[in-house]
């Protein structure tokens, strides 16, 4: 008997999708509630599981379509089995002839998301060389940076005789593609752009003192990792830091909402991590009120659920502040832009060696740049100012995080 597959629920207002790629071929065995497709919508990327155990047996719609909650998009025969789904296979030959170059090309067995393909185009990898960290083994853009970088890094092999050289290429052999830009990047274009347009964006900048957090990291990271499970990083750090501004500044911690300004009374923080489809924001709720090992649990997880593709709507919603860590790909200083209809985000760098006068003294200290981007329509200079500022001082002060100073 036949299942039908249908789109489900997508979360509050989100009435349509795109089918981002198929996780499962006709004729493929699924377990019941096995990932069969990838769904993107304007906010994440959605998996629909098979609703029975059996076999796929039909694709009613293409990779790039819309589909609707609720639309059929695959059948499964239930109980079915991959031999009776497939026609018996003629006896092999002895000797099987090579197969051509296009055979070869075709017999790659990956299904590539949209961001992998333009990531294996743009450094030349053979994607079936690549082994995958995603879910279910599936490739992701950082798996084929990282093998890209290693082809790069790796020692030519020694050539017993000169190579003839290579033909020249063919004149006009300039090569493009035309990749349609999917639901969640068009969703963080406007959104982008629209906080450009309605905000009065405005950016404050200061830098500030790393030794003091490394120190401390360095001290205690055996021991916090013993007992909670998770290495100690810097995000919980600036989280606490930003948490003390925010209490002594409650503009930067509130938004505009018609003619009202709402002030919160509890930090949501929004986290900005880099997915392979794109920039995405889940909220960690109530961290003025969770540990540094709860900080960094929750942060941990988003990251391994935006690399899955399983974060949830729920995952994303609301936010009254945003951090965004660009020091992690090496960023010096950047102006970020800020989460509509949040009023304020917080830029990190990377940290450098730089030199700095200290008591008198030139010194070379680890060193971080930070920006705050702020909506001016609700904060005024001296709020901003002032909010970096504290973030700074408790940086380069951690016992401030302890006796809320």
């Amino acid at each position: 008997m036949a299942s039908e597959v249908k789109v489900p629920a997508l979360g509050e207002s989100v009435t349509e999708a795109t089918l981002g790629e198929w996780l499962k071929k006709p004729g493929e065995a699924v377990a019941r509630d096995e990932p069969i497709a990838s769904l993107e919508t304007d906010k994440v990327a959605v998996e629909v599981p098979s609703p029975v155990a059996g076999i796929l047996s039909d694709q009613l719609v293409a990779v790039g379509d819309t589909v609707q909650v609720g639309a059929v998009i695959a059948t499964v025969e239930e109980g079915g089995s991959a031999a009776a789904a497939k026609p018996a296979a003629a006896p092999a030959p002895a000797v099987a002839p090579a197969p051509s170059p296009a055979e070869e090309e075709s017999s790659d067995p990956q299904t590539l998301s949209p961001a992998v393909r333009r990531a294996v185009l743009e450094y030349g990898v053979d994607p079936s060389t690549i082994k995958g960290t995603g879910k279910d083994g599936r490739l992701t853009k950082e798996d084929v940076i990282a093998a890209a970088q290693a082809k790069k890094a790796a020692p030519a092999p020694a050539a017993s005789a000169p190579a003839p050289a290579p033909a020249p290429a063919a004149s006009g052999e300039r090569r493009e593609e035309r990749v349609k830009m999917t639901r969640l990047r068009q969703t963080i274009a406007k959104r982008l752009k629209s906080a450009q347009e309605d905000a009065a964006l405005l950016t404050t900048f200061n830098d500030v003192d790393m030794t003091a957090v490394i120190e401390a990291r360095e001290a205690y990271k055996d021991l916090f990792a013993k007992k909670h499970g998770i290495k100690l990083g810097f995000m919980s750090f600036f989280a606490k830091a930003a948490t003390l501004a925010l209490k002594d500044v409650p503009a930067v911690n509130a938004q505009i909402q018609g003619d009202e300004i709402v002030y919160f009374n509890y930090v949501d923080l929004s986290v900005a991590v880099s997915a392979p489809n794109g920039l995405v924001v889940p909220v960690v709720r109530n961290v003025d009120a969770m540990s540094f090992a709860e900080i960094e649990q929750a942060i941990a997880g988003y990251g391994q659920k935006a690399k899955d593709g399983t974060l949830s709507m729920e995952d994303m919603k609301g936010g009254t502040f945003t951090i965004s860590n660009g020091g992690v790909f090496g960023s010096l200083m950047s102006t970020p832009i800020i989460n509509p209809p949040q009023s304020a985000v917080l830029g990190l760098h990377r940290i450098e060696d730089r030199p700095v006068a200290r008591n008198g003294q030139v010194v070379i200290r680890p060193m971080m740049y930070l920006a705050l981007s702020y909506d001016h329509r609700i904060i005024d200079g001296r709020e901003a100012v002032t909010a970096l500022k504290i973030i700074k001082e408790a940086i380069e002060d951690p016992m401030r995080l302890l006796i809320d100073l």
